[in-house]
Order: C-alpha cells, then sequence, then structure tokens
C-alpha cells in the first residue's frame, strides 16, 4: 500500500505568547517571554508565585457566551485554536465530505479547574447540605470533550479522540492524525492540543516535586534551559491547533501549504515515572524512529525544537541524545528550547513546539532560547552545539524535529520539512 503525503494547511494557536498564531510567532522570535506572576489565585502560600498564563483572551470572538459556560478553560484555549485554524485553512465546509474530517487531540490532564471547584464545594458544604454536583461537572471536566466540542461545531464525523501521554500528548496526537490520514482513513484532521492546569492543586503539585522554578523575583527570568543556574520549569497554558491535510486533496481545492510532516517516532524510557533517562535512551530511540519513518538522515535536518524544560537531568540527557544520534551533523543544525518563552504548556507542548517548527521551515528562522547567561560544567553540556542562545538565527531550514517528553517514560517526535 502507498502511503499518503500529509501536509499542514492552517493553524490556530491561544498561547502565554498571543491569542493568535502571528502574534506568538512575532514574540517567540523577538526572545519574549510570557512569564508574569500568576493572576488566577492569590499564591502567596506558595513557593512558586509566577506562570506563563493565557492573557486577555476574548473567548466570545470565537465561542457563543453561553456554549463557552459549559467548558473548562482547557476547552475554551482548544475550541479557540480549533476554529482560529479551520478558517486559516481556507476550508469550504459546505463541499467538503464531514465524513472524512476529523479531530485528533492530545490533553494530558483535562477539566482540572472543573474538578477542583467542585470538589472543592462538596469538601465545604457536602456534610451538610449533601452532594450538590453540577450537571455540567463530569462533561466539563473529561479530557476528551474537547475534541467533542470541535467536532460538534462543524459537523465533522471523522475519527474523533484525544491521545493522553503526559507532556508527549499532543505529539502523539498529531502522529496518530499523521498516520490516519497516510492511511487513507481521512482527508483532513484537526490536531494539537492544549492544556489549563494553572490552578492551586496543579501549582502545589508540581512545587512538592521540587519540579518548578522558583525564580519569583524575575519571572521572565527564570525558564533557562541548558544554563548552569536553571532550577525547574514554568508552568505554561493554552491551545494549539494545525490542519493537517492529504496531499492531493489540499492541491485539489488549491489550499496554502506550511509545510510537510513526513515521519513521527515513539519510544518509552522504561526507567523512571518522572525522570528522564540519564543516558537519553528513551530521547535517542524516538529520533531514530521518527528519521527511519520520515526516510530521512540525520544530516536532513536543520532544526531541532527540543523538549527542553530548564532542568537538569532532562536538558543533559537531551543533549547527550542529539550527539548521539546526529553525530559530526549535530555540530551543523540549530536547536531550540521555546519552553524558555512558553513554559512548559504539559499535554499542549507538543501541539505549540510542533507549530513552531512549521513556522521554521516555512520562513527560515529559528526562534531563540532566551535567559542563557553562564555555561554548564556538565561536560554533556557541549557548547559547541548550537542552542541558539538569546537571539533568534536566520537559516534555510529544509527539516524540523520537534521533541516531547512525558512523565511514565513518553516520548515521542514529528518532523515537518518543505513542501516539495
Amino acid at each position: 500500500m502507498e502511503l499518503k503525503r500529509v501536509v499542514v494547511t492552517g493553524l490556530g494557536a491561544v498561547t502565554p505568547l498571543g491569542n493568535t498564531v502571528e502574534e506568538t510567532w512575532a514574540n517567540v522570535i523577538a526572545g519574549k517571554s510570557g512569564a508574569a506572576p500568576i493572576t488566577h489565585f492569590d499564591t502567596s502560600a506558595f513557593k512558586t508565585h509566577f506562570a506563563c498564563e493565557v492573557k486577555n483572551l476574548e473567548v466570545e470572538k470565537y465561542i457563543d457566551k453561553k456554549e463557552a459556560r459549559k467548558m473548562d478553560p482547557y476547552c475554551q484555549f482548544a475550541l479557540c485554536a480549533a476554529v482560529q485554524a479551520v478558517e486559516d485553512s481556507g476550508m469550504n465546509l459546505e463541499t467538503e465530505d464531514l465524513n472524512r474530517i476529523g479531530v485528533v487531540l492530545g490533553v494530558g490532564i483535562g477539566g482540572m479547574k472543573t474538578f477542583e471547584e467542585e470538589a472543592g464545594n462538596y469538601a465545604v458544604n457536602g456534610a451538610q447540605m449533601g452532594p450538590r454536583y453540577s450537571p455540567l461537572f463530569v462533561p466539563k471536566m473529561i479530557a476528551d470533550i474537547a475534541a467533542g466540542h470541535i467536532s460538534i461545531k462543524y459537523g465533522f464525523h471523522g475519527p474523533n479522540y484525544i491521545t493522553s501521554s503526559a507532556c508527549a500528548s499532543s505529539t502523539n496526537a498529531i502522529a496518530d492524525a499523521f498516520n490516519l490520514i497516510r492511511l487513507g482513513k481521512a482527508n483532513i484532521i484537526v490536531s494539537g492540543g492544549a492544556e489549563a492546569a494553572i490552578v492551586p492543586s496543579g501549582l502545589g503539585g508540581f512545587n512538592a516535586m521540587k519540579a518548578l522554578s522558583t525564580r519569583n523575583d524575575e519571572p521572565e527570568k527564570a525558564s533557562r534551559p541548558f544554563s548552569a543556574s536553571r532550577d525547574g520549569f514554568i508552568m505554561g497554558e493554552g491551545g494549539v491547533c494545525l490542519i493537517l491535510e492529504e496531499l492531493e486533496h489540499a492541491k485539489a481545492r488549491g489550499a496554502k501549504i506550511y509545510a510537510e510532516m513526513v515521519g513521527a517516532g515513539m519510544s518509552a524510557d522504561a526507567h523512571h515515572i518522572t525522570a528522564s533517562h540519564p543516558e537519553g535512551l528513551g530521547a535517542k530511540l524516538v529520533m531514530m524512529n521518527a528519521l527511519e519513518d520520515a526516510g530521512m538522515k540525520p544530516e536532513d535536518i536543520d532544526y531541532i525544537n527540543v523538549h527542553g524544560t530548564s532542568t537538569h537531568v532532562g536538558d543533559i540527557s537531551e543533549a547527550k541524545a542529539i550527539k548521539e544520534v546526529f553525530g559530526d551533523h549535530a555540530y551543523e543544525l540549530n536547536i531550540s528550547s521555546t519552553k524558555s518563552m512558553t513554559g512548559h504548556l504539559l499535554g499542549a507542548a507538543g501541539a505549540i513546539e510542533a507549530m513552531f517548527s512549521v513556522l521554521s521551515v516555512k520562513n527560515d528562522i529559528i526562534p531563540p532560547t532566551i535567559n542563557h547567561e553562564e555555561g554548564d560544567e556538565d561536560e554533556e553540556l557541549d557548547y559547541k552545539l548550537n542552542f541558539t542562545f538569546n537571539q533568534a538565527q536566520k537559516r534555510t531550514v529544509r527539516a524540523a524535529l520537534s521533541n516531547t517528553f512525558g512523565f511514565g517514560g513518553h516520548n515521542a517526535c514529528a518532523i515537518f520539512k518543505k513542501y516539495e
């Protein structure tokens, strides 16, 4: 069976750097941080007081006010991004076969705010008044409902589900969408991811693990991947959607094409529930799997958007894996961690980083890794590697690889290249 080719024909984004693709891309190229003091709730009792929140989103531009009340913030982010992406794709829903359009999203946690509020109400009032849960509690909370809302809005009857693999969730979703299309199971799939975990239990849980930066005096400088003074990641939130489409279908309708998706890889560290393998074995395997799937050689890649969370073990193991997979070419390609600006969007990390990879291929520019002030003494952080520190770099980007690694040892990788 000959596999079909898959291209990206639309993008939509609600992120800590902007509520559109254009604003987000402009700010990431400018090296702007989305970190600031948390406004969602009082953080005075917490060790960390800042995060990368979505700011000033006008939800009613995309979703009816009455309908928006039925959605957790993570679902609102997903639907706002999907509306943008569908519009950007230019597809004519009057002429499309809606049975051949699907939705596959990645969501790591789901309606955390909804769950926390409902459980809190019961804890306070349950003993006196009995359980008084909202009838919307379950449909607002469950992680799959964002994909359901998108399909309902547009009448998409194709494959519809979410993947949940922690921080690899939306890369797994994009990989699934890619495979469904190239196997001929759909013409178009809305894919990507969403997350909204900046709530007290989210912040408190990650603080208890000592996973978060506590650089409260300088939030915008707190995420510093591959720097000696890094002290943890920053929580982020948002939603990003990509329109993946079968090439001949896209050409027939005259769609603009951002890039071609050519490969995806998956692997497991099989090592620890939260820590990446110190030798980068899973990271090495997932990149090799993606290259093999794409039929590409290591030297075909010009840019890697790394997982790069700004944790010691994670940064070092990923750098080690890149050197092992790419050999001498590791010193010729660009590497950057956009989490230094967006924070870590958890289940949506793969989606926003896939979008940045696509736009790098489209525009021949590499986003920077900001906040680098000093090197690390660990020999694995070989500073002959081009981490694209502090300033975006223009170069021809023939192909870009995007890494995401999640708690549980889940690894996923996607490759995009220039459409020819």
